[in-house]
């Protein structure tokens, strides 16, 4: 090999140590590039052929060694949509190839980066800082489920979130075993703490009262003639409720409203239905009678809540007119009938004393196809007990218009009895309540499902005589567009004014079998080759948002890099140097 071969390998030992220096170089370079992979040198040695006794070390030759398996560090950054890759992986990107329309144009080809400082660019795509634009599957919004499994570049839509009508409300509570309601706060007594239906009007079954108005003289029919219960001039006045009418009697005139004429109304039967129809028209309650029972004229207040007053004034032939006392009978309802009495609805007039006796049930508000928003509030009451020699059962009502007046409907009642047994458990078992056509305040809600759940029933003793509630619901109104961010699930969601977050997208990572086999591209991006081997796509996310890697080179060790390659290639010059002076001694020889 002689001498001009060791000036030979020395050449290629400067070149090789002059390719490490340049990779160096670059490493420390981009000491600070997000996401940079380091590139470290390899030396292999070139051995010529010669016998074994005559092997020579042989010339070097210099190649790259990527790093791509190492990771750098990981730091937090203030912008959400930032994200950094825990692990093996590397995000699926594009660049554009143009423009048209102010809209940018892809060729659908896949490139493979670790720099993760992805930002929404005015277009709504997410961009790195090298110019990429970030590609993940798309998320379903209904169902918030992946949909498709090929990568498409994401375009974030910062138009208004529609409205979500409310369909659920999932509804948990329990219902203290003993209610401490105002009225059992106020008396103390037994039974206090119920409902008593006995106070309310709108009540199923109706109650009818165990006494009542009746005539005390002699029996009649209702086909005899008129003339025996009244004459001409007469009149009586009969109170119900709301209902304060006083009839007149005359023998001419004809009948109509409070006027009744003997001559035209001329059985019995037909003037006490004449008096029914007037007093259930001007505020009786629905149940009222004015009948014959037992050849006596009775009249009943219906629904139990009523007093009935009467004052006959005979003044007429007649000696014994309706011969009916002037008194209030105040009704009575027996203990059967109290314990099989439902309230079904609440007028705004009788609110207070509903609210007296029960017990709130929570409140939420849910919103309409629209986006009206409705106040929902529940009150729960008590209306039987085993202490009351019945079983355990609640009523749930609905505040469906708070701005009633007087009659008209404040609250109503749903989901018929819930009965509990001994163990605190609803017997039978009940999942949910279903309420159709829920219009509150005026807000048309539609159905909604009340979803209590296994267990999310109860009614177990609780000290303080409330029920314990919790309340969701999965409506919202329309939302204005705020920002933009990245979960840990590797999810891109979209933040809006109305306080919803909606995830949009997957961000999808790419693995390969021979990571380091990866061709490397301008703006920390890699191609896929043959010695890579096709990309791996995975939606398990290991993403970290609002995080971005650093550069994985170690400025400490590339200056130890440094100052040994300065050393090899001073030591590579000393052997140029001294190959040139033993050429330079033979060359002296022939002198």
């Amino acid at each position: 090999m002689g001498i001009y071969g060791a000036m030979s390998t020395a050449v290629t030992g400067l070149r090789a140590q002059s390719f490490a220096l340049e990779n160096i170089s670059g490493n420390i370079a981009n000491s600070q590039t997000t996401g940079f992979k380091r590139i470290d040198t390899d030396f292999k040695d070139l051995i010529p052929d010669a016998p074994q006794k005559r092997q020579t070390a042989g010339s070097v030759l210099a190649q790259s060694r990527s790093t791509n398996n190492l990771q750098g560090d990981v730091k937090s950054a203030s912008t959400e949509t930032f994200m950094a890759i825990n692990g093996s992986g590397f995000f699926v990107v594009e660049p554009t190839i143009g423009q048209s329309d102010g809209t940018a144009l892809f060729s659908g080809a896949n490139y493979y980066t670790r720099r993760g400082d992805f930002e929404i660019n005015k277009g709504g795509y997410l961009v790195n800082g090298a110019g990429y634009y970030l590609k993940g599957l798309p998320i379903d919004p209904q169902t918030q489920n992946i949909s498709g499994s090929v990568p498409q570049v994401l375009k974030i839509s910062t138009a208004f979130l529609p409205a979500q009508q409310t369909t659920r409300i999932d509804y948990q509570l329990n219902l203290p075993q003993f209610p401490k309601t105002r009225a059992y706060e106020d008396s103390q007594t037994a039974g206090s703490e119920l409902l008593n239906a006995a106070d309310f009007t709108n009540v199923t079954p109706t109650l009818v009262a165990d006494t009542a108005a009746t005539v005390s003289g002699a029996t009649t029919t209702a086909g005899a003639n008129s003339t025996t219960i009244a004459s001409n001039l007469d009149t009586l006045q009969i109170q119900v409720g709301a209902a304060n009418r006083t009839y007149a009697f005359t023998n001419a005139g004809g009948t109509a409203g409070l006027s009744i004429d003997l001559n035209s109304t001329t059985t019995v039967g037909a003037v006490l239905s004449h008096i029914q129809a007037d007093l259930l028209a001007n505020g009786a309650p629905v149940g009222t009678t004015v009948a014959l029972s037992g050849g006596a004229i009775r009249i009943t207040a219906g629904n139990i809540t009523s007093s009935i007053t009467v004052v006959d004034n005979t003044t007429g032939s007649t000696a014994t007119g309706f011969d009916l006392a002037n008194a209030t009978t105040a009704p009575t309802v027996s203990a059967s009938q109290r314990l099989s009495a439902r309230v079904t609805s609440i007028p705004a007039n009788e609110s207070d004393e509903f609210v007296r006796q029960s017990i709130s049930g929570g409140a939420i508000s849910v919103y309409s196809a629209n986006g009206a928003p409705a106040n929902v509030q529940m009150r729960w009451a008590k209306v039987n007990s085993t202490a009351n020699g019945g079983a355990e059962v609640w009523n749930m009502f609905v505040a469906t218009n708070a701005q009633a007046t007087g009659t008209q409907t404040m609250w109503t009642r749903y989901g018929g009895n819930y009965t509990f047994g001994t163990n605190g458990s609803p017997s039978p078992a009940v999942d949910h309540t279903d309420i159709a056509g829920l219009t509150v305040n005026g807000v048309v809600i539609g159905d909604v499902r009340l979803q209590h759940g296994t267990g999310g029933l109860t009614q177990f003793a609780d000290p303080n005589g409330t029920a314990e509630v919790a309340l969701v619901q999965n409506g919202y109104p329309a939302g204005k567009y705020v920002s933009v961010g990245v979960n840990d699930a590797g999810r891109v969601a979209v933040s809006y004014d109305n306080g919803e977050t909606v995830e949009v997208a997957q961000v999808v990572t790419a693995n390969f079998n021979a990571v380091n086999q990866l061709k490397r591209e301008d703006g920390g991006v890699y191609a896929a080759t043959s010695d890579s081997g096709e990309p791996v796509l995975d939606n398990g996310g290991g993403i970290s948002g609002s995080s971005l890697e650093s550069s994985n080179t170690d400025i400490s060790e590339e200056f130890t890099k440094l100052i040994v390659t300065q050393q090899a290639y001073a030591a590579g010059t000393r052997i140029m140097s001294t190959a040139d002076q033993m050429l330079q001694e033979a060359l002296n020889m022939l002198r």
